[in-house]
């Protein structure tokens, strides 16, 4: 009887150990998707860059960077693109801007999301540099110039699975951050965790109205 029970103590003493580990794995899931999405490009997310990775020489390719913005309905923000494309020569730095505007009465941190179209394109589109790095504070009826630094790696062109891209829609949805104080509805809230998840995937965003 005493060797049953050891035996049986030993089982649980597994099976609790493989429900923590479980749980600690759901926990740590998301911040490690996105880490391996940015690392890889997985699903249309940008790579971020190596300093080893600059500078690359230019190819004599040009491609058209389009800009998207998006708006999650949680956050009363107007977000837009500066310029609506910019033609490029792969290999060389490049800066774009979005403005944001809090049309609230109160002060908002917001944070965006991102992805690349075609999804195929996102490890040849690297971020130097970028607003969606950080959260950003708005105070009521703020105005704010953001500004990203990329470049699109010629070695898009040695890949027979991209060599036919020329054009990449670079996408950005703002949404309000969990952190800034303020509780969302709970509408809001689920919401918030399906438009992260639909831009880290790359499926369809909504447009900002």
């Amino acid at each position: 009887m005493a060797q049953k029970r050891r035996s049986n103590a030993k089982t649980a003493a597994v099976l609790a150990s493989v429900v923590v580990g479980m749980v600690g794995l759901a926990f740590a899931s998301v911040p490690l998707y996105q880490m391996f999405c940015q690392a890889t490009g997985y699903g249309g997310t940008p790579a971020l860059a190596k300093t080893d990775q600059l500078p690359l020489v230019a190819s004599d390719r040009v491609v058209t960077v389009r800009f998207d913005s998006n708006v999650h309905p949680g956050l009363d923000w107007q977000f837009r693109p500066v310029q609506t494309s910019i033609k490029v020569h792969p290999g060389e730095q490049q800066l774009a801007f979005f403005e944001a505007t809090n049309l609230s009465d109160e002060p908002i941190l917001g944070r965006a999301t991102f992805n690349v179209v075609p999804h195929k394109a996102g490890p040849f589109f690297v971020k130097i540099d970028c607003f969606c790095f950080t959260e950003q504070r708005l105070a009521p009826g703020q105005t704010v110039s953001m500004p990203v630094t990329f470049y699109v790696d010629p070695e898009m062109y040695n890949d027979v699975n991209t060599a036919d891209v020329e054009t990449i829609t670079l996408s950005y949805t703002f949404f309000r951050a969990r952190d800034d104080g303020k509780a969302l509805p709970v509408e809001a809230a689920g919401k918030i965790g399906d438009r992260a998840a639909i831009t880290i995937g790359g499926a369809r965003l909504r447009p900002n109205g």
